[in-house]
């Protein structure tokens, strides 16, 4: 007879809160998410990942300095920070524009490269990522603060 306690459904929400400090910057986000699987006892089910800002991303990959410059530089080539953008034309923008506007078409034109969410797998109370897969915050419009919305599912054991 199985003796172990019955698995209970949870589902929390969690956010973060992170300043960047540079223009683009690569913020891992691996040890607090597995901090929130550890603190609500999840077993086994899903950890959902959303960036709140339409200038950031969140993806995962490695987390080793060299290719960050590589990703810093595919990006640029995408979305030069110095080219021209409508988005960023004050005499024809009409539409969302704030008193402390920035000028950041080239940010949003990278986001919409990246995605702004990811949903990862928990099994046994561990994130299923390989060997060398961390979850990343993506600036692309720093330094500024910046928040991250956690959607956690599934079972936990007692």
């Amino acid at each position: 007879m199985d003796t172990l306690a019955p698995n209970l459904s949870i589902c929390r929400h969690a956010s973060i809160r992170l300043d960047s400090h540079q223009p683009t910057e690569f913020i891992d986000l691996t040890e607090r998410l597995e901090a929130l699987v550890l603190r609500v006892r999840l077993h086994c089910g899903f950890v959902n990942v959303q960036t709140l800002h339409t200038t950031t991303a969140i993806v995962i990959n490695e987390l080793e300095p060299l290719l960050l410059e590589d990703f810093s530089s595919v990006l640029e080539a995408a979305a030069p920070a110095g080219a021209s953008y409508r988005h960023d034309d004050a005499g024809i923008r009409t539409v969302n524009v704030t008193a402390d506007e920035r000028v950041n078409g080239h940010a949003h034109c990278r986001a919409l490269l990246l995605g702004s969410s990811v949903c990862l797998n928990v099994i046994d109370g561990r994130l299923q990522l390989g060997r060398w897969q961390r979850v990343l915050m993506v600036e692309l419009d720093g330094p500024r603060t910046r928040d991250v919305s956690v959607v956690i599912v599934g079972d936990s054991r007692r």
